[in-house]
């Protein structure tokens, strides 16, 4: 999986989810549902973003970034600030 292919990835699931709130905006959607499915796009994004910055820290240590793999949701989701 490229850079290219992870920003794509991020693309679509912005989209989803902006896609989800205008639905719920027009009541073609339950609350419950839109809350949960929020919840896995967020973390699907989580899981993209720290790939990518997984893959700048190879690159810029001079690896190759193609040996990067995403962390799992409960690691992602679980870093400190």
């Amino acid at each position: 999986m490229t850079d290219r292919d992870i920003l794509e990835q991020i693309g679509a699931l912005v989209a989803e989810e902006r896609e989800l709130r205008a639905r719920r905006a027009a009541g073609a959607i339950e609350a419950d549902a839109e809350l949960a499915r929020l919840r896995q796009l967020e973390e699907a994004l989580d899981q993209c973003w720290d790939l990518l910055r997984r893959r700048n820290a190879r690159r810029e240590a001079g690896g190759d970034p193609d040996e990067a793999r995403p962390a799992s949701v409960s690691q992602v989701e679980n870093y400190l600030q």
